[in-house]
């Protein structure tokens, strides 16, 4: 009996989305909202954008980019747990693709549309629905949109096939990835008629891994579990212990203030706990809402 891995960890969702551009194009064309007759035909991975060697992957954040047959740009990424500034950092990395499409002295025409698709293993809405998709629109007259930028944020745990509105193949690829884990003992035949979603749990099979890949997949998620239970203990505290600190300077400086400072200093100490633990700056940066520049001058004071 075959037995699986996660295919929502870094090198996992590399290796089946970052390595395999036919099934990338697939779970694009089933999930985007794309018009049925623009529906991509071919794609390729940016250069800078390879997979990286083992060990040396970000925690949490899985990052996979590239360009269909339209020239339309495409950043795919899976984010274990929701932090405070992911959806700005999604629209940051979107614009900032956007932007640097353009050399001087060209000719704003030449511009592609860039869809951000954000797969989120975490509940972050209050609204029952797991499908958000993000475009500017006028304020009155909401069917006169712009398209060059938008953003689609997909919440895995409140995923209900049964009822589910998207295509066929949109929920399939999403069942994909929230039910297949290490516990899975049969797969629902379902999953396996479609041929480009068996490709993929294949790769999710052990035997495909070498020794160094499965040590660094656990590596992975023993990070992930400190960090969440580092976030979970000290951020925890840290409000309470902030909110106390905010108060008492509040009564001297105003509370508002206080409160402020109080939580940055909570914050700062989060941070430095998850740098000793030897997780990347750029998930403690996202997952604590503090600038980039903050976290590595912690991080170098840390040596």
């Amino acid at each position: 009996m075959p037995r699986y891995l996660d295919p929502k960890s870094d090198l996992v969702f590399k290796k089946i989305f970052g390595g395999h551009p036919e099934l990338l194009k697939s779970f694009l064309n089933a999930i985007l909202p794309l018009p049925e007759d623009c529906q991509i035909m071919d794609l390729a991975y940016l250069p800078t954008e390879n997979i990286p060697e083992i060990p040396g992957f970000k925690y949490t954040i899985v990052d996979v980019r590239c360009q269909d047959n339209y020239g339309r740009f495409f950043i795919v990424e899976m984010q274990i747990q929701w932090s405070r500034h992911f959806m700005q950092r999604m629209l940051f990395n979107t614009a900032s693709l956007y932007v640097r499409q353009l050399n001087k002295g060209e000719n704003y025409d030449q511009l592609s549309p860039v869809y951000g698709i954000a797969i989120v293993a975490d509940v972050f809405t209050d609204e029952s629905e797991w499908f958000h998709h993000y475009r500017l629109s006028h304020t009155r007259n909401t069917q006169h949109t712009l398209d060059d930028i938008q953003l689609i944020f997909l919440e895995l745990p409140k995923l209900k096939p049964a009822t589910a509105a998207q295509k066929k193949l949109a929920v399939l690829w999403l069942r994909f990835l929230s039910e297949i884990n290490e516990k899975t003992q049969t797969v629902d035949k379902v999953l396996l008629e479609t041929p480009s979603i068996q490709q993929a749990i294949t790769l999710t099979e052990i035997s495909a891994y070498t020794p160094q890949e499965l040590a660094a997949y656990e590596t992975n998620w023993d990070a992930i579990s400190a960090a969440k239970t580092l976030m979970g203990d000290h951020y925890t505290k840290g409000l309470e212990e902030g909110r106390q600190e905010g108060l008492e300077k509040g009564r001297q400086e105003g509370r508002q203030e206080g409160l402020e400072e109080g939580a940055r200093e909570k914050s700062l100490h989060i941070a430095r706990a998850l740098l000793l633990k030897g997780l990347d700056p750029g998930f403690v940066a996202d997952s604590i809402g503090l600038p980039r520049e903050t976290v590595e001058q912690i991080k170098n004071q840390l040596g």
